[in-house]
């Protein structure tokens, strides 16, 4: 039922430490040489006072905090500011500012790999290139964004399952086994969804009767699985909402990304998660720099994108969230190791579904549209 990626071949991960130094990888992490006084001559060119780095909240912001803006705060004595904007509000204010030649509202934006595409088809991503960011070497094949000729507008940083995350207490005898417990009539109001239907699109096109075939050109398998999950009266919301209901005891149900799901459970609340027998949608985000910043803004910009790229920071950034980072030989958390839900094989990935990001760029606006005028409707 996937589509099958020529890139899945390059994901896998061994799970061992990832021993460095920085005669062995040409790079160095988190020290001084980080931060390679290249383009701007032998000086370094004058570090503004903060960056603004926009991020996702809960488990997200925490995570992106302590493993990378915290690193990088103590490297270079540049306070990082996180902005919580929602991606999707973000997306316009930047292109705006970029098309009116107004500086950008951010310095660097956390985001979906499909949004980020769609800002460098528009033009709007200041490229990273391997003299400014020497962390881009040694990254998976699958950090390259596809369609830029090698280029790096964007740069992806982990792949992500969405996956049917449930509350133990209403599952005594073990892990649901398909998505259709989401229209079981004990769940009624208890069941939980992304506000626009992000990482349930294939799902629902499966669950309706459907195949991965028909994406895109016969999506009416998912509309119609929408329109019975609304009978359910489903919670929509963002990502920190996923941890606060399974803590408030409000759901039963949700399809939502592993780290929220993760937080819940190390924060003690009895919650676990599962890959169902139709499978779960995979993805990934990524970190770009906009364009039109000021030259010293861009460039201290840039060193926050090859900080974050750094093996130290991005195993820490990416052992918090509980995804597997785009870099061969990073550890993985021990609590995870195995879980069909963090894909780092070949058997892994083959139960997972994949949209290729070019029919997401192309289509994923009006499948969100979709989902919400049929969830209001």
């Amino acid at each position: 039922m996937s589509i099958k990626d020529p890139r899945l071949s390059k994901l896998v991960m061994p799970r061992r430490r990832f021993l460095t130094s920085a005669a062995a990888l040409g790079v160095a992490s988190m020290g001084a040489g980080a931060f390679p006084r290249l383009a701007f001559g032998q000086d370094e060119p004058e570090k503004p006072a903060e960056i603004i780095v926009r991020a996702w909240g809960g488990v997200w912001m925490e995570s992106l905090a302590e493993g990378v803006s915290k690193p990088f705060e103590e490297a270079t004595g540049i306070r990082v500011r996180h902005d919580l904007t929602e991606d999707n509000e973000m997306q316009p204010r930047i292109w705006a500012a970029v098309a009116q030649n107004r500086t950008p509202p951010i310095h660097v934006n956390w985001d979906t790999s499909t949004n980020a595409t769609q800002s460098a088809l528009r033009g709007v991503c200041d490229t990273l290139t391997p003299d400014m960011v020497p962390n881009l070497e040694g990254l998976l094949p699958a950090a390259q964004p596809t369609g830029f000729d090698g280029a790096f507008p964007i740069v992806n940083c982990y792949s992500y399952v969405y996956v049917l995350a449930y509350r133990d207490e209403a599952f005594p005898d073990g892990p649901p086994e398909s998505w259709d417990v989401m229209l079981d009539p004990r769940f009624r109001g208890r069941v939980a969804l992304y506000n626009d239907g992000i990482g349930f699109e294939p799902v629902s096109v499966v669950m309706g009767g459907g195949s991965m075939d028909d994406i895109p050109d016969n999506m009416e398998p998912a509309w119609e699985f929408y329109r019975q999950l609304r009978e359910q009266q489903p919670l929509l919301g963002e990502d920190p909402d996923f941890t606060n209901w399974f803590q408030r005891g409000e759901i039963d149900v949700a399809c939502t990304i592993i780290s929220n799901a993760r937080a819940a459970k190390q924060a003690g609340i009895p919650v676990s998660w599962t890959v169902p027998r139709e499978g779960a949608k995979y993805d990934t985000d990524a970190l770009w720099v906009p364009a039109g910043l000021p030259d010293n803004e861009a460039y201290w910009a840039k060193q926050y994108v090859n900080a974050a790229l750094a093996p130290e920071n991005m195993e820490n950034w990416c052992s918090m969230l509980g995804l597997p980072p785009l870099r061969a030989g990073l550890e993985g958390p021990e609590d995870l190791v195995g879980d069909p839900a963090y894909p780092t094989t070949e058997e892994d990935f083959a139960r997972l579904l994949n949209i290729p990001t070019p029919i997401l760029v192309e289509h994923q606006s009006d499948w969100f549209a979709q989902f919400r005028d049929i969830m209001q409707s």
